[in-house]
């Protein structure tokens, strides 16, 4: 797997909101200090689990400072829309915050042709000189980040250098890193197929069941690192719960998320509208799941 510029376990970090509704940063330093001892050695800050889409542009830039400040790992600043001047102009500003890098998501809504991608990226990789990691997500965008597209901007763009897949497409993923090699750092953008993205040259995953199963994620990056794949399926069998909790029709992600935060204790609040808030079966569901994976670690 050799070796990566921004870690292997990367967790995509919630955005903690006190009770007056407000970016609570103290909580978000607090829990970037949790989440490294728990085994992320990268963070993702304000990307689609940080409700990035519900906060200002400086709430993000607040909370890039922050977190890149509390923490010695990287992190990556969730800075780009659907909008490419404003991604531009958010994305230019990231490297004063201390971030080491930004995550780039495939324009939503609109819908891009791949050319229009590629010059959307290549806007913003022009903007700053930090490096970037893609991120395809077509059930959020509606668009796939095709694999010459890809292939394209890592090699006009140097500072294209990761790419975070939640397609599914596990042979478009392959292709992509055969053709690119050690030129691109490959992610598993899906907590449950981490196990077959490291089979085909990733490096890790950005994960959200990280919060509470950071242990077990970077166990099973370990083992395959080792070429223990029986360990690793190990692992990978004890986080299928976790997988299935963390994003539901009736429960999106980072509404989950936020559940077993509290019941590890952290204050991070309820999510911003469009979500909304949890309930009582929420909560009590993120209880088990956190109690039943801690029971299994012994």
């Amino acid at each position: 797997m050799g070796s990566t510029r921004f870690g292997t376990v990367l967790t995509a970090m919630v955005t903690p909101f006190s009770p007056d509704g407000n970016v609570d940063l103290d909580v978000a330093a607090t829990l970037a200090h949790y989440l490294v001892e728990q085994g992320t050695d990268g963070l993702v800050v304000a990307g689609s689990t940080g409700e990035g889409p519900a906060l200002s542009d400086e709430e993000k830039l607040d909370l890039f400072a922050c977190v890149a400040e509390a923490v010695s790992v990287p992190v990556l600043a969730g800075s780009t829309f659907a909008n490419t001047a404003q991604s531009v102009a958010l994305s230019a500003r990231v490297k004063g915050t201390g971030a080491a890098g930004i995550l780039a998501t495939t324009p939503a809504y609109s819908r891009p042709s791949q050319a229009g991608i590629i010059a959307h990226f290549g806007a913003i990789a022009q903007s700053t000189p930090l490096p970037i990691m893609l991120y395809d997500i077509p059930s959020r965008t509606g668009r796939k980040l095709a694999s010459a597209t890809t292939i394209a901007l890592a090699r006009s763009h140097p500072n294209v250098v990761a790419l975070k897949d939640a397609s599914g497409d596990l042979a478009s993923a392959a292709h992509t890193k055969a053709v690119l090699g050690e030129d691109l750092d490959l992610y598993s953008g899906d907590d449950s197929l981490l196990l077959p993205f490291l089979a085909i040259g990733a490096v890790g995953i950005v994960s959200v069941a990280a919060h509470w199963a950071g242990p077990e994620f970077a166990g099973l990056v370990r083992a395959a690192e080792k070429g223990d794949w029986l360990k690793a399926q190990m692992y990978n069998e004890r986080l299928q719960a976790s997988c299935a909790f963390e994003s539901t029709e009736t429960y999106p992600n980072p509404l989950p998320t936020k559940a077993a935060l509290r019941a590890l204790g952290f204050a991070v609040g309820q999510c911003r509208l469009p979500l909304g808030e949890g309930d009582e079966f929420l909560d009590a569901t993120a209880k088990d799941i956190v109690a039943s994976l801690q029971a299994q670690r012994g």
